[in-house]
């Protein structure tokens, strides 16, 4: 049901004509959110949205959370610049808090602003601490569209305008562990993987596969990275998803969900790589702001508080179990882990998106066959089962 918007508010329509004048021309947006709280979104003309998008899985406390608001509120009164050759408390409370959360070994940080940017440090701190360049990477796989992530990105649309690429790549499949070990050699600089392929279709790695990925990479003097940009920070059920296969990687990147909509990535990786960046080797302007790492201590302190890891897995489950129940109606299969599924079709996704979203439920498709739900951790079970009732009837309302 439309509610009211603050009478400046302009409606969708002027908005997206107004921003169609200046922005960079690379989407064809038709909607305008304009207030968020909790699972839901408003548009400029007042329509409600179930929110299981959430920035592609950025929003983990939802929209205008109260712990989330009032930590930003109470830092920007305080103190929002503060570079990382100097310390500052909010930040040293958010790396404790943060390793705190991480797999034993795993101690050192390097804060950015973003997943890529997160991704693109793990690789210079890959090259350093091994002295290699080339990398192993699976088919499929996404870090990024920076120049240097996007090396590690595999879809051939996203590459193709852009190279020669500066890192050489060799892509195996997914949960190929035969093929992942013939790839590996004493050049390997790095194993490069995700726990789950976000932007490649929801494929959860078998646990076998990265315990073997360790294995291999610990043979030939390779670093092991896990790329938790999406499935880290308790979406899985779990913190990290790669605490479901039991494997310490060397290098885990973090972004997304970590400061609960404020721009942040996080490296995080072993004593051992970290010491190889020679001083003054790598470095940002705007990476560890009190701001973000406020956000992000928010962010750590309310999933403790509101035990929100048990939470997604229970209404992980849940979800399953709904879209499960869809298979058949045009739907081949449900894939993830926690609240990171995939509904599985066999027919591109683009229009279906669309027709949820007319439906009022916000997602994005991962690849060309596969709706992805990433819903706010906070969901709970009303709005779970009012996120099914509204596939299904989008999917009747279509066929």
């Amino acid at each position: 049901m439309p509610v009211d918007i603050a009478s400046d508010v302009p409606g969708n329509q002027t908005l997206l004509t107004r921003e169609a004048r200046h922005g960079p021309g690379l989407w064809q947006a038709d909607v305008a959110f304009v207030r968020g709280e909790g699972v839901r979104l408003w548009d400029a003309d007042g329509r409600e949205y179930l929110d299981c998008m959430a920035g592609i899985a950025v929003a983990s406390l939802g929209h205008a959370h109260p712990r989330l608001t009032a930590a930003l509120t109470a830092q920007a009164q305080r103190l929002i610049v503060c570079p990382q050759n100097l310390c500052n408390d909010v930040r040293v409370a958010f790396l404790e808090a943060l390793v705190a959360r991480m797999p034993v070994g795993l101690g050192r940080v390097f804060l950015c602003n973003s997943g890529a940017e997160a991704n693109e440090a793990a690789l210079k701190w890959a090259r350093v601490a091994t002295g290699r360049r080339r990398v192993v990477a699976a088919t499929r796989g996404f870090a990024g569209r920076t120049i240097g992530a996007l090396s590690l990105t595999w879809e051939p649309a996203y590459r193709a305008p852009f190279e020669p690429l500066p890192y050489p790549v060799d892509f195996v499949p997914f949960n190929d562990q035969a093929a992942l070990e013939a790839a590996v050699d004493d050049e390997t600089a790095v194993v490069w993987l995700e726990p789950i392929q976000g932007e490649g279709g929801v494929h959860v790695a078998d646990p076998g596969y990265l315990r073997h990925a360790r294995d291999v990479a610990d043979q030939h003097g390779a670093v092991l990275a896990i790329d938790e940009i999406q499935t880290g920070v308790a979406r899985t059920g779990r913190f990290l998803a790669l605490e479901h296969a039991g494997v310490v990687p060397d290098m885990v990147t973090l972004a997304k969900g970590l400061a609960g909509g404020v721009p942040i990535g996080a490296l995080v990786m072993t004593e051992e790589v970290a010491a190889a960046m020679p001083k003054g080797g790598h470095g940002t302007t705007f990476g560890g702001n009190p701001l973000a790492a406020a956000a992000g201590l928010a962010v750590l302190e309310e999933i403790e508080a509101s035990g929100l890891i048990e939470h997604a897995e229970r209404m992980g489950a849940r979800l399953r179990a709904g879209l499960e129940g869809l298979v058949g109606r045009r739907v081949r299969g449900v894939r993830g882990l926690g609240l990171m599924l995939g509904l599985v079709f066999d027919e591109p996704v683009a229009p279906i998106v669309e027709a949820l979203r007319e439906a009022g439920l916000l997602v994005v498709n991962a690849g060309s066959h596969v709706v992805r739900f990433v819903p706010p951790l906070v969901i709970g079970p009303a709005d779970v089962d009012e996120v099914i009732a509204r596939v299904e009837r989008a999917l009747t309302d279509a066929s």
